[in-house]
């Protein structure tokens, strides 16, 4: 008894501590969520100048070191600056009128202008905007790092802070202003400007108050369009004082320019120009170690004297700059060839440095570690796979004649009738073995299953010429469109009524008038809801359903992202018009597991089935085969999207396309697999 009362008092002992805790607990939730209230009703407190200052210094701390890691990774600025020669344009047709751009003179007058000195020069234009046009392979983008660099190593407090962004990220519409677009990239690419102690909104308000430089590279990857649209969007929202540089090459510039009938506000132009051989050889000459190979000296003379021509040529331009250096500098070997091959042909001396540019690229940039980085790879290649890969690639394109690659093309690469043959086999013999469990027959089954294999096997045909689509939810100008839609329900599921009730009347008649009618009415509900359903999914599918045009798709992976979405999308409503069939079955009293599992396997047929892109799927499809030939790695995407960081291709709208056409031409025509055969049967 004592034990019992003593076990009563210590169980109400704790029974009341734990109460107490849980009141504790229940009060100080309570007063957090009533400050939090309270914090959010009140009005966010305006950012001091301190606050903005310190969120400058910390997104320039940001940009550099992220532009200095890329800058030691590609040896931009090792030992020194590339000596690219650029001078204003001599399209009066691309720039806007002299006054307006500087007061006096024009700026960048100068064939050849130190980076502190185009930094001085940019500095004194009116609006602070720069465009930096060129040929590929001339470096655009190499400057426009190079001036980010030297505009953050010699930023005054007041001035802005350059950030460099993708012109492919940008959608207008999307982002119809700068300013949005230029925020939320901050907010994405720099999180550390969310941090809490700076307040909130601070990308924003650093955009807003002008204290940003976007610095926005390769315009020319974007469609013609979107390119013009993008000219116009910054025309329409940058004010006076709002500065930007910008790059593109010069055809498409011109073409945008065009289209768009005007030019760049207030921006000065520039293009580039070839280098010296002198200029050329003072870069070699200090990238070099300070006892060089014996034979460098004698290349470097030659190169001065104009006594390698083929030389000379190749190195007049930052591409073919680099080439040398990426070949035969940075992996420090013999650089003898280039005193043979520098007296003859430019294009063989520039197909020999192509055979070395894989192998340099792969083994100079591992792949990033954390987020994306704009010249870093997110996986590991090896350079044999690559320039397996790349050259299957560049022959398919010389056999079409064309200069573009679409990850949709893909399926068009192979023949489809053995996976369209495959596919269609499988899914008929799923639906006959639906068929036969539901009814217990196997000839019902093959009556099914053999007849939806060959409607399939056509059907599938399509798939792998079709274009990538998207879906498109808005409602806005579209609520019309919907009318047909709500039509056919109805008709639809009238019909299904219909011919529901009089099946289930004929079939019951013979057991009385009154089972007739109850079965006929019976099987009209069930027809008519499941009619009505696949309708409306149907049709809610195809009003959503749009095709991706090419003119204003913004890069190869949104349409890939885009398409798969729209087959996720067809797919779940494809599973509701299953479920629905499956629930009627079931309440008809067939057995649980056949009815939902057959409802929901003919669901998923029919959402894979239906609608008219299936791009996504045909290169799901496509994909496997050509890994398993070695054509192609399986994660195809992933590696067009690594080759776009390495610098082998470009993206221009939904396109990949080779960033140096002599190299696309050099892998097509095998010479580089000539070249590696003879340096095997010489070792």
């Amino acid at each position: 008894m004592k034990i019992a009362i003593e076990g009563a008092i210590a169980i109400g002992g704790a029974s009341a501590l734990s109460t107490t805790l849980g009141v504790i607990t229940l009060g100080k939730n309570l007063s957090d969520f009533r400050s939090w209230w309270r914090k959010r009703r009140a009005p966010a407190p305006a950012p001091t100048s301190a606050d903005i200052d310190t969120a400058k210094d910390i997104l320039a701390g940001l940009v550099t070191q992220q532009w200095r890691d890329e800058t030691a990774l590609r040896s931009l600025c090792d030992p020194e600056p590339m000596p690219l020669p650029w001078r204003s344009t001599e399209h009066r047709e691309l720039t806007d009128h002299p006054e307006i751009i500087a007061k006096g003179t024009v700026a960048f007058p100068g064939l050849q202008v130190h980076i502190a000195g185009m930094v001085r020069n940019f500095r004194a234009l009116r609006c602070r905007r720069l465009v930096i046009l060129g040929d590929p392979g001339t470096g655009k983008t190499t400057l426009a790092v190079q001036l980010v660099l030297e505009l953050l190593r010699t930023r005054q407090p007041e001035e802005p802070v350059p950030v460099m962004l993708s012109a492919a990220r940008w959608d207008d519409r999307v982002h119809p202003r700068l300013q949005d677009w230029l925020a939320e990239s901050l907010a994405l690419d720099y999180p550390a400007l969310r941090a809490e102690n700076l307040g909130p909104g601070t990308p924003e308000t650093l955009v807003r108050r002008g204290e940003v430089l976007p610095v926005i590279d390769g315009l020319d990857e974007l469609p013609a369009g979107a390119r013009a649209d993008i000219l116009a969007a910054l025309n329409r929202t940058m004010c006076e004082t709002d500065q930007l540089i910008l790059t593109c090459r010069t055809e498409q510039f011109a073409e945008s320019v065009e289209q768009m009938g005007d030019v760049l506000t207030a921006s000065a132009v520039i293009e580039s120009q070839p280098m010296s051989a002198a200029a050329a050889a003072d870069y070699l000459q200090a990238c070099l170690p300070p006892v060089p190979r014996p034979v460098w000296p004698r290349v470097l003379e030659a190169l001065r004297t104009g006594a390698l021509p083929a030389l000379s040529q190749v190195a007049s331009t930052s591409m073919g700059l680099w080439l040398v250096r990426a070949t035969y500098i940075a992996p420090r070997v013999d650089p003898a060839p280039l005193l043979e091959l520098g007296r003859g042909s430019a294009v063989e001396l520039h197909d020999h440095l192509c055979d070395q540019l894989i192998p340099a690229l792969v083994n100079a940039r591992p792949p990033a570690d954390g987020p994306a980085q704009p010249f870093r790879p997110q996986h590991a290649w090896k350079p044999e796979q690559v320039d397996r890969w790349l050259t299957y690639l560049s022959r398919q394109l010389s056999l079409s004649q064309a200069h573009d690659v679409a990850w949709w093309y893909l399926a068009g690469y192979m023949s489809s009738l053995p996976v369209r043959m495959g596919v269609a086999t499988a899914i008929g013999i799923g639906i006959g073995i639906a068929f036969t469990v539901m009814t217990g027959q196997p000839a019902a089954g093959v009556s099914a299953g053999l007849p939806s294999a060959i409607v399939i096997m056509v059907l599938l045909g399509p798939w792998f010429t079709e274009p990538p689509g998207h879906v498109d939810f808005h409602f806005r100008g579209r609520l019309t469109e919907l009318l047909p839609v709500l039509r056919d329900v109805l008709i639809v599921g009238a019909l299904g009524a219909l011919v529901g009730g009089l099946t289930g009347f004929l079939l019951a008649m013979d057991a009385g008038l009154t089972v007739g009618m109850e079965a006929g009415l019976k099987a009209a509900k069930e027809i008519a809801l499941v009619s009505a359903v696949w309708s409306g999914v149907l049709g809610l599918i195809g009003w959503a359903e749009r095709p991706t045009i090419t003119a204003t798709a913004r890069s190869p992976r949104s349409t890939w992202q885009a398409d798969r979405t729209l087959t996720v999308i067809r797919i779940v409503g494809g599973l509701v018009v299953g479920s629905v069939a499956g629930g009627i079955w079931l309440y008809t009293n067939t057995n649980s597991s056949v009815a939902i599992i057959t409802g929901l396997l003919l669901g998923l047929l029919l959402g894979i089935m239906v609608g008219r892109h299936h791009a996504w799927l045909a290169y799901k499809l496509t994909v496997p085969r050509l890994a398993t030939k070695g054509r192609l790695p399986l994660r195809a995407m992933a590696f067009f999207d690594d080759a776009h960081r390495l610098g082998l291709l470009r993206t221009e709208g939904p396109y990949y396309q080779f960033r140096h056409i002599e190299l696309q031409q050099h892998l097509a025509n095998g010479q580089h697999l000539a070249s590696e055969k003879k340096q095997r049967s010489v070792h």
